[in-house]
């Protein structure tokens, strides 16, 4: 008769955490899901706070260029003064290559305009040296532009002995 009693009773829940009717049931063991999922969400946390951190700094960095070149160009006055010089043409290095160019210079400040026209001839001189110098396999490149221009800008800005350019666009830029 005890064995009639027990083959009577309900199963017991497995270790799975459910009755055979499908109900769970509270105090069963947590399911290896679970654990993975215990493990796996705060990694992942701490790698979106840290992707977060990085991003904000990296573009936070550029909005301080920006802040940086917002308070000197108040500092001037607010306004840009550009320098125009006329356009150049050079022969380039090789043999029946040139280059017309023309260029603008962003100054430093309006003091430095009345400066700069005096000493137009011995800055044209310094850039026309500059380009004569160059090839057109190099001038036509993107890098060879950017380092052309970075060049002239030193250059010129050793000839006054001070940072009198701030840049420089080409406006015209034409090989042949």
């Amino acid at each position: 008769m005890a064995e009639e009693k027990e083959a009577a009773k309900p199963a017991e829940p497995e270790a799975g955490g459910k009755s055979e009717a499908g109900e769970k049931v509270e105090g069963a063991p947590v399911k290896k899901k679970s654990r993975l999922l215990l493990i796996v969400a705060p990694i992942a946390l701490i790698a979106l706070a840290a992707g977060g951190y990085f991003g904000y700094t990296f573009l936070s960095q550029g909005k301080g260029k920006a802040e940086a070149a917002k308070k000197e160009a108040k500092k001037d006055g607010g306004k840009v003064v550009l320098f125009s010089v006329d356009p150049f043409v050079v022969n380039l290095s090789e043999p029946g290559r040139y280059l017309k160019v023309t260029m603008q210079f962003e100054l430093s400040g309006e003091l430095d305009e009345k400066t700069v026209t005096e000493k137009v001839p011995i800055l044209r001189d310094v850039i026309i040296t500059l380009i004569g110098n160059q090839t057109y396999e190099y001038a036509a490149s993107t890098e060879g532009k950017v380092q052309l221009k970075d060049e002239i800008l030193l250059r010129t800005n050793r000839l006054f002995g001070k940072e009198v350019f701030r840049n420089l666009y080409f406006t015209d830029f034409v090989m042949q």
